[in-house]
């Protein structure tokens, strides 16, 4: 099973089951979806998907024509991988022409910014929705709901996600069947079209108003920091389920879920998303009681001591009878780890 999108987008599954080892995740060719933004948005153009009006750049003087024509909020993004950085939603048109020029001409997101999709700006609540998908079927997984701001309040710079809980509320019944028909199977059908059919994890970032979703953005993986969530609440067995995607067999597949909400508090160093320090000691995280614990970014040093060696560091996911009740044994778990140098939201 293949956890991040660079091995994907770079053809790892494809040469897994050329060297006949089974694997779940997407071939390089339907990796695309999360791979370019403009591959993803004419797939949607093509088979009528839901989404945000846009249009696609490589010349700034034209993107910046374009803004300046539809005004702002507008969202700039880069088409390629990003590590979750890439989309800029811009108050206005200087800001919005000033990440045009720092992708296009500044180069700040390397290769992946060389092409810029440019999009309406949606207003509603987002979510997120998984999916298993084996080329022709799928079935749902579970709702959630990711903080990316890095500040309480959702404030300041986006992140990888800062925190989720699940289900969400947002996601009703009838958004869930609208999500599956327009969203997931219509764009399981058309990589089957397009000849690179998707078996794998299907991720898809949603603003939902007044009742209908819209498609912000797929993913072809399992997101962290909301896969925790799912994991704590799913009570079938995973591995089965995704044997029988990769098999083309999730006709069969019906999954059950713990009632319990789960809830995620990331904990990142302090100064993420921007500079941080790495190697800070980290204590405790076998006497949580109240959470489970996941490393994101640690390692141990040559004394075999925890330290942090990434941004955002641990995952702490506690289940309780409502949000609010998860939210408090995450907390509780959170005050259990001794850790100097941690960063996390309070809300």
């Amino acid at each position: 099973m293949i956890g991040p999108e660079a091995p994907l987008v770079a053809g790892l599954a494809d040469d897994l089951s050329a060297a006949g080892i089974r694997t779940f995740g997407p071939s390089k060719a339907a990796a695309q979806l999360e791979g370019s933004k403009k591959f993803m948005k004419d797939i949607c153009k093509k088979y009528n998907i839901p989404t945000a009006a846009y249009e696609t750049f490589s010349d700034p003087a034209a993107a910046k024509h374009y803004i300046q024509q539809q005004g702002a909020p507008i969202v700039v993004k880069a088409s390629g991988l990003a590590a979750g950085k890439g989309v800029i939603v811009a108050q206005t048109v200087k800001e919005a022409c000033q990440a045009v020029d720092d992708m296009l001409i500044g180069a700040v997101f390397g290769d992946a910014g060389s092409e810029i999709v440019v999009e309406e700006y949606l207003e509603g609540e987002e979510a997120s929705f998984f999916a298993l998908v084996d080329g022709s079927s799928a079935v749902a997984l579970a709702s959630a709901q990711d903080h990316k701001a890095v500040g309480d309040g959702d404030t300041g710079p986006n992140t990888g996600g800062m925190g989720a809980y699940s289900p969400a509320p947002v996601v009703t019944p009838d958004i869930q069947q609208q999500v599956m028909e327009e969203i997931v199977l219509r764009t399981a059908q058309a990589m089957m079209s397009e000849g690179c059919p998707f078996r794998g994890v299907l991720f898809a970032g949603l603003m939902i108003k007044h009742g209908k979703a819209k498609l912000l953005e797929h993913n072809v993986r399992f997101g962290d920091p909301e896969c925790q969530g799912l994991m704590a609440r799913l009570d079938s067995d995973l591995l089965a389920a995704l044997i029988q995607a990769c098999d083309g067999q999730l006709t069969d597949v019906s999954l059950r879920w713990k009632p319990e909400a789960a809830l995620t508090v990331v904990m990142a160093a302090a100064g993420y998303p921007g500079s941080y320090k790495k190697g800070t000691p980290i204590n405790n995280t076998e006497k949580v009681t109240t959470a489970k614990v996941f490393h994101a970014g640690t390692a141990q040093d040559s004394n075999g001591q925890l330290v942090s060696a990434g941004g955002r560091v641990l995952g702490i996911t506690a289940l309780g009878a409502d949000v609010a009740a998860a939210q408090a044994a995450a907390y509780e778990g959170v005050s259990q780890i001794e850790w100097s140098d941690a960063y996390y939201r309070r809300d």
